[in-house]
């Protein structure tokens, strides 16, 4: 098992930053991949950057060349730095593990609310 918990999110005006953190512990040595998603109210779970264990990263067109996801040396911390933010990236935000066995795993999430 891997449990996830994030932190970081919070009220942001537009333009400004915010930095999330992910923690895993657990079977930690299982990670293949980490992401995160985010939901808005109303409409579905989508992804918002992903990245494997060799650091290969993807985002979603919305957020590249603003967010930018990565790990810790050890791996077991997965960061999203959300730079120039919008109102439109007002959501839950959560993190997801991905195992060897494709196995998934969620974190709670962390509201991030971007408003003047």
């Amino acid at each position: 098992q891997v449990q996830l918990v994030e932190s970081g999110g919070g009220l942001v005006q537009p333009g400004g930053s915010l930095r999330l953190s992910c923690a895993a512990s657990g079977r930690i040595f299982s990670i293949n991949t980490m992401g995160w998603y985010r939901q808005a109210p109303g409409k579905q779970r989508e992804l918002v950057a992903h990245i494997t264990n060799g650091d290969s990263t993807n985002y979603a067109d919305s957020v590249k060349g603003r967010f930018f996801i990565s790990r810790s040396n050890g791996k077991n911390t997965v960061y999203l730095q959300m730079n120039s933010l919008k109102p439109e990236d007002t959501a839950d935000y959560y993190c997801s593990a991905t195992d060897y066995y494709t196995n998934n795993y969620w974190g709670q999430g962390t509201q991030v609310t971007v408003s003047s």
